[in-house]
């Protein structure tokens, strides 16, 4: 597995935790660390079992596909024989519409909420387990970029590095970073907290943008390599 993987599979992740949808989830989360105000053991506690369970959901996800491509390739040799084919011509299109997702070009506007009002009022109310469950399922509530992301860029990078758990893990960690840091931001400089937060929405829009541009030019490779035969490295 290559150093590119590993830290595209971390970036992906990153992406998803300030995209729009995703983000609303962890200021959820970062509420609920910020009951905790004074006491910086379960700050901290609260925040590690968070980003634990949105590892913990994206593991299964991505060894529940993984292993089932990977069985389907060992137990057919016809389907190993279309993956070895096509996966390549496949994944320049899956990036472009990825890319163009990022960038707004695509008008979808589905989501999934998993953790409803009443799973965080619990949560609130609950011990610092509960910052686990809350992760988990805010992990497992998709909307279009993060379903992207992670369906369209994260599980045909694992699917091909042959990594069902170090990548997703990866991932995992890198949608619950904003919410790390503010969990020490809570802990240590409350006062800051604000600040941090602005300036985090601030950037989202162009490292999403530089993102998306990233995906679609990938894709394009891919395609014309592919799909048309065309060799960019000649």
């Amino acid at each position: 597995m290559s150093w590119v993987a590993v830290g595209t599979a971390l970036w992906l992740g990153i992406l998803t935790s300030i995209s729009p949808c995703p983000l609303a989830g962890n200021i959820a989360a970062i509420s609920f660390l910020s009951r905790h105000v004074g006491d910086h053991r379960k700050v901290l506690l609260s925040g590690s079992f968070y980003t634990l369970g949105r590892t913990l959901a994206y593991v299964l996800l991505g060894v529940v596909i993984i292993g089932a491509f990977q069985w389907l390739a060992v137990s057919s040799g016809e389907v190993s024989r279309f993956l070895q084919r096509y996966m390549n011509q496949a994944l320049g299109p899956i990036l472009i519409l990825v890319g163009m997702l990022l960038l707004g070009m695509l008008g979808f506007s589905f989501s999934l909420n998993l953790a409803g009002r009443s799973v965080q009022e619990k949560a609130t109310r609950g011990a610092v387990l509960w910052s686990g469950a809350l992760g988990f399922l805010f992990a497992l509530s998709f909307c279009p970029v993060s379903a992207g992301l992670f369906f369209g860029g994260l599980v045909p990078l694992s699917a091909g590095s042959g990594s069902s758990f170090l990548l997703p893990s990866l991932f995992g960690v890198g949608t619950a970073l904003p919410v790390i840091g503010f969990a020490f931001l809570i802990a240590f400089a409350g006062e800051y907290v604000g600040k941090a937060f602005n300036r985090l929405t601030q950037i989202e829009k162009w490292v999403r943008t530089v993102t998306g541009v990233l995906f679609i030019l990938a894709g394009i490779y891919y395609a014309l390599s592919y799909i048309y035969g065309i060799s960019l490295m000649a």
